[in-house]
């Protein structure tokens, strides 16, 4: 990211109304600078936030049934629930303090007012930061418009020190100096770089494009082959043009300065959403004028012309381009006609991609690729919107997504899954394999959001189009998926019998290993519920066995945590304690944020049993945070629903009301990695913490305590009670000893949680 400049005014106001408003919209014509400033802004207020500033870039979205859901995902909500993703996140901010920054909406506008409306409305402490050419139409909406960059005042004596004082100028000149390393303006400059910001309105996007052209030409020379490009889109008028066509003229000139090889890729380049590496541009934009060897040069020479951005990542460059830029390039490609070629392209790259991942998919090699795929996400997402519009691309569609199916289930994206192939099903009802595949994979990933009677009947459908089909993979799968409908229900033994069948079925055709793995670990699971520990335990260690042989080490913490399970249902608590403790070690290189939560649930149960009892309560509240950070609360499904309220009903009995709550929200406040290293004994401050019962607040720190909960500083706590400050300063931090609590966000939770009693 290139240096910020400029815009003190527009920072120290925005600031200003988002202490007053909760929904602030940037408005803006493209090109001037909306995203930077609400970065900028973001980053200057992030600690009166302080459950987070999240950024939401929505310009690669294009379909806003999934605008919740990413915006969910975003702030780190996994989607394991069939409720709506507004509804799961509301619940999951409702105690929170955040700012979320929704950048480039006007493209999903009427979508973009609905969400902000309904979250606002139900989640007190939420403030939105929107970005947008236009307003969003929502009551309560405060709008700063974001303007050009200050300009040199004109007919004044010219000055170093006069002409600094212009944002536009200092922009230009910073970025001259990144351009060509050791540039120095002399006084002579001055009065044609001033005209240059004049002439480009003070735009920041047309001053960057034109700062980069000091490599070949110089200031006078930059003016006048923009004036005339100006005059060419006026007709010849000289009159000032409005600042759309100010900026399309730029862009427009930066377009006539590139080489023909260099137009052409930047228009198929506007095929990617959301990025690009070398591999990807190489495989979709080679071809008719553009050789594959050349494509590298091409990208180099346009992120040299700054109409490329360059970001570095953990095993190589990814490529993007700014929104304006990436729009024009779009406008490009349709004038040349090659629109449906490219995206087809575009599909077919991001198709190959998929179906090598599925090779991967149950191998030592998985996560890396779920990794690669995550980070193209927004080119599947693409990808896939293209199919749906082309004939028979409903069937890419379920390639698409079946191909690697758990990679939707590792990053807890499981409704956006069901999402492409709910619209897949429809658009193409024909009897096919690849049908049945989409099937059972809709009816997996409907199980795993406890939507029994969504999975049934996905799952009916399934196994009368397998039957009718002879497909034995679909078969298998159905009936291992009917047994985790069964295992769901508490019928364990029938449960065990589908599943076994289901592991011969896999074993006979060839399936991937790793299938059979998780199948054996939900095995163990109803055998361990049932009380059949030693048949459970055997599970378990053909489990691991088949992790081991194969280097499935996704699946080997889901098997140590079954094994865990079954060893804490013996009565063997240390050894429980052990397994589901490396189980959660392993969890640290993984995203398995279910395997998280359940095992600092059992973690909990085991605690309860050795007699640790605010341990357990501190637990409790961990699981129940990293719950909700799955969409959903705690499992109503065996074996949570077994043991869970049993475990609670006894810890508050044994420490009474106050001294569990104060416990459980202690655990609320950890954030995850901190839920882990608390349930592995690594937090030293657990000792002191668990000793004393908290004393109970005065009525003015309840007071107090419930205005924290509503995002007031300690200024304005104050002046609401009508005391000084350092009185409101002391009062924060006697509730903090008291409760044992280290930031505001725990009394916040705490506040809102013990509200009315």
């Amino acid at each position: 990211m290139t240096s910020f400049v400029g815009r003190r005014r527009e920072s120290s106001e925005a600031r200003r109304l988002l202490g007053r408003t909760r929904l602030l919209t940037f408005v803006g014509a493209g090109g001037v600078g909306k995203t930077r400033l609400a970065r900028r802004v973001a980053a200057d207020v992030r600690r009166t936030f302080p459950d987070g500033v999240w950024l939401v870039n929505l310009a690669p979205l294009r379909d806003g049934d999934l605008l919740a859901s990413t915006v969910a995902a975003t702030l780190g909500l996994a989607d394991w629930s069939v409720r709506p993703s507004l509804d799961s996140l509301v619940d999951f901010v409702s105690d929170k303090r955040v700012l979320i920054v929704l950048d480039n909406c006007e493209h999903l506008l009427d979508v973009s007012a609905a969400f902000v409306d309904g979250l606002l409305s139900a989640a007190a402490n939420v403030r939105i930061l929107v970005t947008s050419r236009q307003p969003l139409g929502v009551g309560g909406e405060t709008v700063l418009e974001v303007p050009p960059m200050s300009l040199p005042v004109p007919d004044e004596a010219l000055s170093a020190r006069r002409l600094d004082e212009s944002e536009a100028v200092r922009l230009f000149v910073e970025r001259a100096a990144e351009a060509v390393p050791g540039l120095v303006l002399g006084e002579a400059d001055w009065e044609a770089v001033a005209r240059l910001c004049r002439r480009l309105d003070g735009i920041p996007l047309a001053i960057e494009l034109a700062a980069v052209r000091l490599r070949s030409l110089s200031t006078e020379q930059i003016i006048d082959r923009l004036d005339d490009r100006f005059g060419l889109l006026t007709r010849g008028s000289r009159t000032a043009m409005p600042r759309q066509q100010t900026l399309r003229a730029t862009v427009d000139w930066s377009r006539d300065l590139c080489s023909p090889g260099e137009r052409t890729l930047w228009a198929r380049l506007s095929v990617f959403s959301g990025g690009f590496d070398l591999a990807a541009a190489e495989q979709v934009c080679r071809g008719e004028a553009i050789a594959s060897e050349d494509v590298f040069d091409l990208v180099a020479a346009l992120v040299d012309k700054s109409l490329v951005l360059r970001d570095d990542c953990g095993d190589g460059a990814r490529y993007r381009m700014l929104e304006t830029i990436r729009q024009y390039g779009r406008m490009m490609l349709v004038e040349s006609a090659q629109e449906a070629m490219l995206g087809r392209r575009h599909r077919d790259h991001y198709l190959r991609v998929v179906g090598c991942s599925e090779e991967a998919r149950f191998g030592p090699e998985q996560l890396r690729w779920y990794a690669r795929l995550r980070r193209d996400h927004a080119n599947v997402r693409a990808a896939m919107d293209f199919c749906l519009t082309e004939p028979g691309g409903a069937r890419t569609v379920f390639q698409m997504v079946t191909a690697n199916w758990p990679y939707w289930i590792y990053y807890g994206i499981l409704g956006e899954g069901r999402h492409w192939l709910n619209l897949a099903l429809e658009q193409d009802p024909a009897p096919t394999a690849a049908r049945a595949r989409a099937l059972w994979v809709a009816g997996r990933l409907a199980l795993l959001q406890s939507d029994l009677s969504g999975a049934e009947l996905l799952l009916r459908d399934c196994a009368a189009l397998a039957e009718k089909l002879g497909d034995p993979s679909a078969e298998a799968h159905v009936t291992e998926l009917f047994g985790v409908v069964e295992l769901f229900r508490g019928n364990y033994a029938r449960a065990i019998s589908l599943q076994e069948e289901a592991v011969r079925r896999y074993r006979r055709i060839g399936e991937p290993p790793g299938t059979c793995a998780v199948t054996l670990y939900r095995m163990a699971l109803a055998a361990s519920a049932s009380g059949e520990t030693d048949r459970a335990e055997r599970f378990c260690e053909e489990s691991l066995a088949i992790c081991e042989e194969h280097g499935t080490h996704l699946y080997r913490p889901l098997a140590l945590w079954a094994l865990g399970f079954t060893r804490y249902r013996r009565g063997d608590q240390p050894g429980a304690e052990a397994t589901i403790g490396e189980s959660l070690r392993l969890q640290r290189h993984s995203n398995d944020r279910w395997n998280t939560a359940q095992c600092v649930e059992v973690l909990a149960w085991i605690a309860s049993a050795n007699g640790q009892h605010e341990h357990a309560a501190t637990l409790l509240g961990a699981a129940h945070m990293l719950w909700r950070s799955l969409g959903t609360s705690m499992p109503e499904t065996p074996p949570f629903a077994d043991f869970h309220g049993p475990c609670d009903f006894q810890l508050r009995e044994t420490l009474g009301d106050e001294v569990f709550a104060a416990a459980f929200e202690r655990g609320v406040a950890l954030g995850p990695d901190e839920a882990i290293g608390y349930a592995l004994n690594e937090n030293p401050r657990r000792s002191r913490r668990t000793s004393r019962p908290r004393s109970a607040l005065t009525s003015r720190e309840r007071q107090v305590a419930d205005l924290v909960a509503q995002g007031m500083t300690n200024k304005e706590i104050a002046a609401t009670l009508v005391i000084a400050q350092r009185t409101a300063e002391g009062h924060v931090e006697h509730i903090l000893e008291k409760l044992g609590f280290v930031s505001r966000a725990q009394i916040a939770s705490w506040a809102t949680r013990n509200s009315g009693t």
